[in-house]
């Protein structure tokens, strides 16, 4: 079964992080992902650019409408979230919560309920 699993994050949280302590940071993120990939439980991690990059695309008369994003009124955005494959719900959440940063933020984790065929 496959899930998604998502950290939320904001602009004065990556603020708040002390520049000294992101390489440290992003070595114990490479080694998780290293360590899930290797077991084949890790399909793919992402990171999201700023909110401020993200856009929002409607279609109006048959062409794309764009304007700046979230659509969502809120402080937290998703910033980053990663696929996962495993055996049971039980497996996905241990590996959620092996996350580097789970002891401090939670990891919002759902199933992957319907899949498009790869050859489509």
């Amino acid at each position: 079964m496959k899930y998604v699993a998502m950290i939320y994050g904001n602009q004065a949280k990556w603020d708040a992080f002390p520049a000294e302590a992101w390489p440290e940071a992003i070595a114990r993120q490479e080694a998780f992902n290293r360590k899930y990939r290797e077991s084949g439980e890790l399909i793919g991690a992402y990171g999201l650019a700023d909110a401020a990059a993200a856009r929002l695309v409607r279609r109006e008369a048959g062409a794309p409408a764009v304007t700046d994003g979230p659509y969502l009124e809120t402080e937290e955005y998703l910033a980053s979230f990663y696929l996962l494959d495993c055996d049971s719900q039980e497996r996905a959440e241990e590996i959620a919560a092996d996350m580097p940063f789970a002891d401090n933020d939670p990891v919002e984790l759902w199933p992957v309920l319907h899949e498009s065929a790869a050859d489509v």
